[in-house]
C-alpha cells in the first residue's frame, strides 16, 4: 500500500531526517519541500584566472532569491534581491574517490567513524530524558531503509535507521563498500567533515546565496536548474525518487550522469543534498533589508523543529525527493541538517572565491 498522506498534501510536508539525539525523542532534522523562484543575473564578473581542475567560473551578479509561489514555504519568503560576487564552484559533488584521497593524505576520521560521547548527546536533550541504549553509542550513521505497508509521511522513523558501522566507506552499513561507486558522490559526511575537505583543497562550502545563484544556471524566473519544465521521468534532468515513497530502495548515481545546468554544473537538483556554510534560521530572508551583497547567513542557528538543536542549510534535494513527498530539488528549496550527523543522501561541493590556488 502507498502512503496514507495524499500526494497533494505531500507537497507541503516537511521531510525530516532524525539526528542521533533526536532518535531518542522525535524526528528532528527538516528537509523542506519547496519550489524555486528564478534569478535575474546582472553585473556579471570576469574570472580572475583559469578555473581549477574540476571547477567552473560562476560569473556573479544580482538575482531574486527565494520564492513566493504556490508551493513556497514561509522560510523562503520574501523574495529579495541579492548580489553575489563571482566564484569558482565544483562541477560535480565531491566523489568517493576524491574524499578517499583526502582521508589518505590527512588521516581524517569522519564523525560517523567516531564513537559517540554520551555526555555530548545528553547535553542536547531536555532534562530528564533517559540515556540512549548502549547499542546507539557506537560509530554509525543514518541510512534510508524502505518501509513496508501503510506509511504516515510525518513519521520519518519508518524509513530512516541508525545503522552501526555505516560511514562514507560503508554507505549502507557493514557489507556495503565503494566498489563501483568511486564516481558516486560521497555521503555519510557530517558538516565538519565537508568543511575539513574543502579547506584541504583550498576552498570552502558555498553560502546559501552562492548555491542558489549557481543552481539557477542563469535562468530567469525558473523553478529548476534546467528551467521551468517539469521533471520528465522518461528523459530525467535530475536523479529523484520514482514510484511510491518510501516503498523501494534508492541510492545516488555517478556524478555527471545527467545534463548540466547553464553554468555547467551537474546535480544541482537531486542525487544528494549538499551542505552549505550557512546556519539555518526560519526568518533569514525576512531579516534582510534592501539588496544584500554576498550574505553569509545568520550568526547562529535556530530551528524550531529540532528541540533547540541548531542546524545548517542543505540545498538541492536528493534521490529521495519527488513531487509527491519532497520538492527539495527545486532551486529555492531550503533543507536543514544537524552539523554533527551524516546521512546516506547528503554530500557537498566546494567553492573558491578569488584567484585560485593549486589544488
Amino acid at each position: 500500500m502507498g502512503p496514507i498522506i495524499s500526494p497533494a498534501s505531500g507537497d507541503r510536508y516537511i521531510l525530516a531526517v532524525p539526528t542521533l539525539r533526536a532518535l531518542f525523542l522525535v524526528a528532528a532534522i527538516a528537509l523542506i519541500a519547496a519550489c524555486a523562484q528564478s534569478g535575474d543575473a546582472t553585473g556579471r564578473s570576469a574570472p580572475p584566472g583559469p578555473a581549477p581542475e574540476g571547477m567552473v567560473w560562476i560569473p556573479g551578479g544580482t538575482f531574486a532569491m527565494g520564492d513566493d509561489g504556490p508551493f513556497a514555504l514561509p522560510h523562503e519568503r520574501p523574495v529579495h534581491r541579492v548580489t553575489v560576487s563571482g566564484f569558482y564552484m565544483d562541477v560535480d559533488a565531491v566523489t568517493n574517490a576524491e574524499f578517499a584521497a583526502f582521508v589518505k593524505a590527512t588521516g581524517h576520521v569522519t564523525v560517523a567513524e567516531r564513537t559517540p560521547v554520551l555526555a555530548e548527546i545528553m547535553s542536547g536533550l531536555p532534562a530528564g530524558t533517559p540515556p540512549p541504549p548502549p547499542d546507539f553509542l557506537v560509530p554509525g550513521s543514518l541510512v534510508f531503509t524502505p518501509a513496508e505497508g501503510e506509511v504516515d509521511l510525518r513519521d520519518v522513523s519508518r524509513w530512516w535507521r541508525w545503522v552501526p558501522g555505516a560511514s562514507w566507506r560503508h554507505p549502507q552499513g557493514p557489507g556495503s563498500d565503494l566498489t563501483g561507486r568511486e564516481r558516486h558522490p560521497v555521503v555519510q559526511v557530517a558538516w565538519e567533515d565537508a568543511v575539513a575537505y574543502a579547506a584541504w583543497v583550498g576552498g570552502r562550502l558555498p553560502t546559501e546565496a552562492e548555491w542558489e545563484y549557481a543552481a539557477r544556471g542563469g535562468h530567469e524566473r525558473a523553478a529548476h536548474p534546467w528551467g521551468d519544465a517539469p521533471h520528465d521521468s522518461a528523459h530525467p534532468q535530475a536523479h529523484i525518487y520514482t514510484g511510491t515513497f518510501p516503498a523501494h530502495p534508492a541510492q545516488p548515481i555517478a556524478v555527471g550522469t545527467l545534463p548540466p545546468n547553464g553554468y555547467g554544473l551537474h546535480d544541482m537538483a537531486g542525487n544528494v543534498w549538499q551542505w552549505t556554510a550557512d546556519w539555518y534560521h526560519p526568518d533569514t530572508y525576512a531579516r534582510r533589508a534592501g539588496i544584500e551583497t554576498d550574505p553569509t547567513g545568520p550568526a547562529g542557528g535556530l530551528d524550531p523543529r529540532t528541540e533547540g538543536e541548531p542546524t545548517r542549510v542543505i540545498r538541492g534535494g536528493s534521490f529521495l525527493c519527488s513531487d509527491v513527498y519532497c520538492r527539495g530539488y527545486r532551486v529555492s528549496a531550503r533543507g536543514t541538517g544537524a552539523p554533527d550527523t551524516g546521512a546516506s543522501h547528503i554530500g557537498f561541493r566546494v567553492v573558491v572565491r578569488g584567484a585560485p590556488a593549486a589544488r
